[in-house]
């Protein structure tokens, strides 16, 4: 039963054994959020309420939570910040009044208990309890043809398990502007919050579609005038010699079509069903002699690798002139009297980097 409390002209509901209080007053007033009104918060020891049975789960860090929060594609049940702070600032008075702006119910667990309840991640003092982010049919994905634009690149991923590798590839392909991102239905890492994590919040922002046919979804593209490039280690002994389909370094890859670029599982790579729909392979050429064993990279340093070399080749992607002119630091005087701005979205790369580890 629901608990009001009336402490110090300030009423406070106690939902099962946590305390939890709407910041909607203190807006109203022009108070700012994480200051006084976030100090008398009382602080928690207790267990939260289960979410298993509301098919919740608790996204942790500062960015997927304010990213999530922005995009609106999540149910929010609570915010969780870490007790013992004075204040907000930044990112964190933004994640505040955004929660309060859509009347979500705000705790403050203590640090021990954030630990506990993301299993020791790195939370940076930060959780949501939200509803989980599942893929977009590949019916869905549109029908974008080669006429439209011939520099549309398509990320392909096929059975990528290890949710950390999935949120590197998803940070590394909004970055550097990859249109869509479609994955294999089966074998491959769901839309985890540890996914959100390591992909800095890129998850709540991208558009990740799915189909249980991938090598039949590669074919029809191909039909369509698109070139289907897969992507093997070096030497590359994944596609023999046999299988027809030439073998180019990345470096000399021309992207002067839609391109679907397809990685494949950390261990096996790409399974032969997509392979045979793929009419080039790419590889990164390593810089020394290899043992064996160690003739590839993880597939999210390949992805980056990969994806910069093709993506480099868009119009208006920084090139030499403008990229030292960006590299420039505060205070030289520029080359030209106007420089480029580096396209970023809002909180992916945002705010210092002291308040995005305070707390973590």
């Amino acid at each position: 039963m629901a608990l009001l409390l009336a402490v110090g002209g300030a009423t406070w509901r106690c939902s099962g054994r946590l305390p939890a209080r709407h910041f909607s007053r203190a807006a109203r007033r022009g108070e700012r959020p994480g200051g006084e009104e976030l100090s008398r918060l009382l602080l928690d020891d207790l267990a939260p309420t289960p979410r298993s049975t509301a098919g919740l789960e608790l996204l942790f860090g500062l960015s997927p939570c304010l990213l999530a929060l922005r995009a609106a594609r999540r149910r929010v049940a609570r915010l969780l910040l870490q007790a013992g702070r004075s204040g907000l600032q930044g990112e964190r008075a933004e994640l505040l009044r955004a929660a309060e702006a859509r009347d979500i119910p705000i705790l403050r667990p203590r640090r021990q208990k954030l630990d506990a309840l993301c299993r020791f991640q790195v939370h940076q003092g930060v959780c949501m309890e939200v509803s989980p982010l599942k893929p977009r049919p590949c019916t869905e994905v549109g029908e974008a043809r080669p006429g439209d634009d011939p520099q549309q690149l398509w990320l392909v991923l096929e059975r990528i398990q290890d949710p950390r590798n999935l949120g590197a590839v998803l940070r590394s392909a909004h970055f550097l502007g990859v249109d869509k991102v479609i994955t294999s239905g089966r074998h491959s890492c769901p839309l985890t919050p540890v996914v959100s994590k390591a992909s800095a919040g890129a998850l709540e922002v991208m558009d990740v579609f799915s189909t249980d046919d991938l090598a039949g979804f590669l074919q029809a593209k191909a039909r369509q005038g698109w070139l289907v490039a897969g992507t093997v280690g070096c030497p590359g002994p994944e596609m023999s010699p046999s299988s027809g389909i030439p073998t180019t370094s990345c470096l000399d890859f021309l992207w002067d079509r839609p391109t679907l670029l397809v990685l494949g599982n950390e261990g096996s790579g790409l399974s032969p069903a997509v392979q045979a729909s793929c009419q080039l392979a790419l590889t990164v050429l390593p810089g020394r002699r290899l043992p064996p064993g160690l003739g590839s990279l993880n597939v999210s340093v390949a992805a980056g690798i990969l994806l910069h070399s093709i993506c480099s080749q868009r119009k208006g992607f920084p090139v030499e002139g403008k990229r030292e002119h960006l590299l420039q630091g505060p205070g030289e005087p520029s080359a030209t009297s106007e420089g480029p701005g580096v396209a970023q979205h809002p909180g992916l790369a945002s705010g210092s980097e002291q308040e995005r580890q305070n707390g973590s």
